[in-house]
């Protein structure tokens, strides 16, 4: 573009230079750098560009944060210092990585959606946006080459929109060939039972870690019966609902809880409190 313009500023400048000059040329060559010029612009207004990133604010990710995100103090203060830490950096030497690590339904895929939505227009729908899901894209442990195969396709795009992005490729995939498979669909009963977890995946062992590849890891902390009602009332207000109390604490009491004596930690987190509402509301 600049070049174009350089182009254009010549020829307008130096009227002795256009004379000498064919008129079909010339005609020729401004229409090319009006057409170089234009026509991204063009094209930029009915689809997304690189350049139409949002400009990033932290007040305005610290507000969707407080206010979609509960009971994980830890998590924001991480995140927040980390993303703009990193975006503050004109030379970064690698991507930002962070590794989130909780229980299920504690706000982890919904943290990767809140930080979408505030760098670009589309969310976790914008083309510049990737999402892998372990368990959904890379299900079996024996495909794995088969896997690594489909990634190398998105090498030369994350290249263009990352620093370096393909050398993370072949770690993950080192990670994920030799980590145990784990069935986490029901909490630990004891601290001691969560540990064994921690030591049996195989995570700390990985190359991700030895090589320093993951910047941050942030925990998120299990949820308890205030959280949910948080959830419950946020979701009523999206769909447009007048926030009912005995509704919210009536699907909060529904929720299923560890220890199951004294019920102080959701074991699904926020992830079904909506669903439940359907009930309530079905037409």
């Amino acid at each position: 573009m600049k070049l174009g313009r350089a182009v254009l500023g010549l020829l307008l400048l130096a009227p002795s230079v256009v004379q000498a000059v064919e008129p079909i040329s010339l005609g020729l060559a401004l229409a090319g750098v009006l057409t170089g010029y234009i026509c991204p612009r063009l094209y930029c207004l009915f689809a997304e560009c690189c350049g139409q990133k949002r400009s990033l604010s932290r007040e305005a990710l610290q507000k969707d944060l407080d206010d979609k995100l509960f009971g994980q103090h830890l998590a924001k203060k991480i995140i927040l210092n980390a993303v703009f830490g990193f975006i503050n950096n004109p030379k970064p030497k690698k991507p930002l990585t962070l590794s989130l690590h909780g229980w299920t339904g504690t706000g982890k895929n919904f943290v990767s959606k809140i930080i979408a939505e505030n760098i670009y227009e589309g969310g976790l729908n914008s083309d510049y946006v990737h999402l892998f899901v372990a368990t959904l894209h890379f299900p079996h442990a024996s495909n794995i080459t088969l896997y690594k195969a489909r990634m190398e396709v998105w090498n030369p795009f994350l290249d263009v929109i990352g620093f370096g992005v393909s050398l993370l490729w072949d770690e993950i995939w080192e990670f994920y060939a030799g980590l145990d498979f784990l069935d986490l669909s029901h909490p630990p009963a004891s601290a001691s039972q969560s540990a064994g977890i921690i030591g049996m995946s195989g995570f700390w062992h990985s190359s991700l870690i030895d090589r320093n590849l993951i910047d941050y890891f942030v925990p998120f902390l299990p949820l308890e019966y205030k959280h949910l009602k948080m959830c419950i009332r946020v979701e009523m207000q999206s769909r447009g609902y007048e926030i009912d109390e005995d509704i919210v604490s009536r699907v909060a009491e529904e929720m299923t809880f560890f220890p199951k004596e004294e019920r102080v930690f959701s074991d699904k987190g926020c992830k079904t409190v909506f669903t439940k509402l359907d009930y309530y509301y079905d037409d």
